[in-house]
């Protein structure tokens, strides 16, 4: 019989065994999918079809766990854990639901009878571009960390149709375009149109006594939006549990509003319902234009009124006292994006459950968790009182007495310190009152974290010292961590195999077993084996450059790698800074021996951030100067990447030497990319700042190049008062550099066009510290350049920096999360 016929397909489908997924089944499901699923002809799909096919035969998979997953939890009774986040970057779900399920075997032999290569396969996925950056990336790191402990936890966050936008770079200059990551589809997901909770804004606030003479509160009028559940699952590594990340699609509280059809208005229902559904629409950057404010905080409510509803709904099903509440719930908030959960959490209990006040802040207190991973004052949180009343004037009120409350307990508790509650309070009083984010998130959790060691004592000497005073039981540490699985196993499969076939395989979940390659350091053999994998993962990107830039780089060269979301802090100026010093060094003397080197850039800037787009600018001019100039040759290379995200991230990782994590001291909170650059092999060139410190204890300083002032050393010089044109002066290099750029040298059709970066740096203060640490970082990557003409000696720092990375997996985070802070067990 014809194995694409229904009756075979049908057939294969009811005898394949759960247990047992031989690649003829895998076949079997997927031409299953391209004819009944997609209505495609099956004898001859193409690749998108197929790839669509494979996501739904895996999907099928996914729910069959997370049915079971779900059993497990409702009969444990297990205490649940709800991570809220505006943001997830998860990245491409296919190589990751493969190597989880343990079917990547079984899928490469499946497609290969079909006429493809699983890599072909995966380059059809779009990735869904949920997140900024970092923020969101740790969330999915997380979440997959919560499936590897079989943690009894749900993700909560908004499907945006139009995820963080697509950047082109055109005329060295970057450009924003729609991230329409849905047009191919979402196979993933599974739409719950049966779960859809009604969201309120605007209106006005009714008090009114009732016949039991409570005081109570209404909301009138206003506008509803409904919130729509989308499941993503998330599957633990080979251990048959699966979370599912709850995402909210926005959707009009009726698809066309009668009203406007009885005034013979179509276009204006048309237009309620777009409204309506443009709150899910984009993930609005996080800068600081005062553009789409409003729709930003309405997002915020959005993804915290639903979920609510969904935890409460949820909780209902057990029949038990709300007193019980915190002890089967903690609601975990990543940053203060979803802190007006807090108050809604209040109103929730004291206007709809009408519990007394006291009784529902007791619950309140003792549900949320907070994670801090803001170091600069000024990006702290906060929304203008007038907007906030606007939009949720219910929730408004709710603060007010929230702080009137918490400030009558502070003034009775530091009498003497009348000062102390203007600094504390959640409102900032002044000409324009703003609601503090922070303060309302620190009041009403019972857990405030940092995220590296270095942070979290940051946030208790100076960003939130008052608090600490006045909540020292509240405040740790849990230091970020990666997913081993992605970040290694997935991105860097040959170097991977090479760490396996060494060391077997527990690696995968319990990352300090690479501690056991420290004795191949020393191993020649070894050593030839681990710099044969990583010359072959900088062909591949040599490759991929060459096709997407048309620049042709040595792979043998120092592959020097900045790649973030770019911010003045994370100082890409004064990477770029020491690459016109090298080149200045090679047009001086071209025989001056100096070690041949690609500088690889990559990231985002938000569409309003004048000068971090400006420095993209610079970095391409720059770029484009040195790359056709035949003195310089194969000697120095700068390419910059456009629309960098985690698919070009697993790209660069494996293919990286040098990695650059020069944010001013004091500055970062913690940063994971540094993290996962090390896992793989990598050298960080770093200040003394966020995790780069406790990298440095576990890795050793000898196998890292830091450089720079220290964080307190940063603060005294800005009290000393800093002159950064003292380091103009007295730096010939440096001044040479600044010299040329606020000259037009590589702007010769406008030799004025990068004047206000230099100018910001000689006259206008120079706030992160690029001067003041130039000459230290020139030295240090002096340094690193001499240290790799020893390719035996840089080979033993690589293995190493892999090797020590075991603290530094998001298992051990999670699992310090769940035992710390949210008092849940495995199930």
């Amino acid at each position: 019989m014809d194995s694409t016929t229904p009756e075979a397909l049908a057939g294969m489908r009811e005898t394949a065994s759960p247990a047992t997924l031989p690649a003829d089944t895998l076949k079997a499901d997927i031409l299953w999918h391209v004819l009944y699923s997609l209505g495609r002809d099956n004898e001859r799909p193409d690749r998108q079809t197929v790839f669509r096919a494979l996501a739904l035969a895996l999907r099928d998979r996914l729910v069959e766990k997370w049915i079971a997953s779900q059993r497990a939890i409702y009969a444990k009774s297990s205490k649940r854990v709800y991570y809220l986040s505006l943001e997830f970057l998860p990245g491409p779900f296919l190589r990751q639901n493969l190597i989880a399920l343990g079917l990547e075997k079984e899928a490469r032999d499946a497609l290969t009878e079909l006429g493809f290569t699983l890599d072909d396969v995966a380059g059809e996925e779009w990735e869904p571009g949920l997140g900024n950056g970092g923020l969101g990336r740790l969330a999915s790191c997380y979440l997959d960390s919560m499936a590897a402990l079989r943690l009894p936890a749900y993700g909560y966050g908004i499907r945006y149709a139009f995820g963080i936008f697509h950047q082109l770079i055109r005329d060295g200059q970057q450009v924003e375009r729609a991230d329409n990551w849905l047009r191919g589809g979402q196979h993933w997901e599974f739409e719950r149109t049966h779960y859809m909770h009604p969201v309120r804004f605007y209106g006005s606030v009714r008090e009114w006594v009732d016949e039991q003479g409570r005081l109570r509160h209404t909301l009138e009028g206003g506008s509803t939006v409904m919130a729509m559940a989308c499941d993503m699952f998330i599957p633990g590594y080979r251990n048959d549990y699966v979370l599912n990340m709850r995402l909210w699609a926005a959707k009009s509280s009726r698809e066309f509003e009668f009203s406007f059809f009885n005034t013979g208005d179509y276009i204006g229902a048309v237009e309620k319902k777009i409204r309506d559904e443009n709150i899910s629409m984009v993930l609005y950057p996080n800068d600081e234009a005062p553009e789409g404010k409003e729709l930003r905080l309405k997002q915020q409510f959005f993804l915290v009124s639903a979920t609510m509803q969904d935890i409460v709904r949820r909780f209902r099903k057990k029949g038990v006292a709300w007193d019980q509440f915190p002890r089967k719930n903690v609601i975990h908030l990543n940053e203060t994006h979803p802190a007006v959960a807090i108050p809604e959490l209040m109103r929730l209990l004291v206007d709809e459950e009408l519990l007394p006040w006291e009784e529902a802040w007791y619950i309140c207190v003792r549900t949320f968790a907070y994670t801090n991973h803001t170091v600069l004052p000024e990006a702290l949180e906060v929304w203008p009182e007038e907007l906030f009343r606007k939009v949720l004037p219910r929730h408004l009120q709710i603060i007010y007495e929230i702080n009137r409350r918490f400030l009558h307990d502070v003034r009775r508790q530091f009498p003497h310190d009348p000062g102390l509650l203007a600094r504390v309070s959640l409102i900032h009083e002044g000409e324009q009152r703003f609601v503090r984010m922070s303060h309302l998130a620190i009041v009403g959790s019972f857990s405030v974290n940092g995220v590296s060691a270095h942070h979290s004592n940051i946030i208790k000497e100076s960003i939130f010292n008052e608090f600490y005073k006045i909540f020292p039981e509240r405040f740790n540490n849990k230091t970020n961590g990666i997913t081993p699985r992605r970040w290694l196993r997935q991105c860097n499969p040959t170097l991977a195999w090479l760490i396996t076939e060494h060391i077997g395989t527990e690696w995968l979940t319990d990352l300090e077993q690479l501690k056991k390659l420290e004795p191949y350091a020393e191993s020649a053999g070894f050593q030839k084996a681990w710099m044969e994998v990583r010359l072959r993962n900088k062909q591949k990107l040599a490759e991929y450059i060459h096709a997407k830039n048309g620049i042709t780089i040595l792979p043998e060269s120092l592959y020097d790698v900045h790649v973030k979301r770019f911010h003045e802090y994370k100082r890409q100026l004064l990477n770029i800074l020491h690459v016109i010093t090298l080149y200045n060094r090679i047009r001086r003397d071209p025989d001056a021996g100096i070690v041949p080197r690609t500088f690889i850039f990559g990231g985002k800037a938000a569409p309003g951030y004048y000068m971090a787009k400006h420095i993209i600018q610079l970095i391409n001019a720059v770029g484009y100067t040195i790359n056709t100039d035949p003195r310089v040759g194969d000697m120095l290379k700068v390419v910059f990447l456009q629309n960098y995200c985690v698919t070009l991230a697993e790209r660069i990782m494996p293919a990286t030497d040098l990695s650059e994590q020069i944010s001013t001291a004091g500055m970062e909170a913690s940063g994971t990319g540094n993290m996962k650059f090390a896992l793989n092999g990598a050298i960080t060139i770093g200040t003394h700042d966020g995790a780069n410190i406790e990298m440095l204890e576990h890795v050793g300083d000898e196998n890292l190049f830091l450089f720079g002032l220290l964080s307190h050393e940063v603060e005294d010089l800005r009290r000393q008062g800093y002159n950064p044109r003292t380091f103009y002066e007295t730096d010939s290099e440096l001044r040479e550099v600044l010299d040329m750029i606020s000259g037009g040298y590589f702007s010769p059709g406008d030799p004025h066009m990068f004047r206000d970066i230099v100018e910001s740096l000689l006259n206008h203060g120079d706030r992160y510290m690029v001067l003041a640490d130039f000459r230290s970082y020139a030295y240090r990557q002096q340094d690193a350049a001499r240290a790799y003409l020893d390719q035996p000696g840089w080979a033993r720092r690589s293995m190493l920096n892999t090797a020590r990375m075991g603290f530094f997996s998001s298992d051990r985070s999670m699992g310090e999360y769940a035992r710390d802070i949210w008092g849940v067990e495995g199930v």
